[in-house]
């Protein structure tokens, strides 16, 4: 039997998902990063993009988060999101209009508060078009 690390994952909106893993991945402000069971002690931002939880039977659960805090301790693994979505219930429509949005608004940036909230909102937009891109990669592969 594989060794397991619990993970949760939780949002403001509350818990989208709590149980066991070999391994987890997750983008993290100095990169991706894989965590396994016994993994040393850390805490990190986390940048908009995918976590990847894979279970003893080597099938991988994605989520998108758009950011927030990760630690790791050795038995467990806490993702505390601002927001974070099962992958595939992302809308790919209506992150496309937010990418668009977000770049029309850098276009004709105004104000410099407007021009930061811009750049934040396409950096989202596009790391959740990525999550949906590697979720159809996996479906096709």
């Amino acid at each position: 039997m594989a060794m397991t690390i619990h993970v949760d994952i939780v949002s403001a909106e509350g818990a989208i998902h709590s149980g066991m893993a070999t391994m987890v991945y997750a983008t993290a402000e100095m990169g991706e990063v894989g965590i396994a069971p016994r993994h040393t002690a850390f805490i990190s931002r986390l940048r908009p993009g995918d976590i990847r939880v894979e279970n003893q039977h080597g099938e991988q659960e994605h989520f998108y988060v758009s950011g927030g805090m990760l630690e790791v301790q050795p038995h467990v693994v806490t993702v505390l999101a601002d927001t974070a979505i099962r992958a595939h219930d992302l809308d790919e429509a209506a992150a496309m209009e937010a990418k668009r949005r977000a770049e029309e608004a850098l276009a004709g940036h105004a104000a410099e508060f407007e021009y930061a909230k811009a750049q934040a909102e396409l950096a989202e937009a596009v790391a959740q078009l990525r999550a949906i891109e590697k979720l159809r990669k996996l479906k096709a592969g």
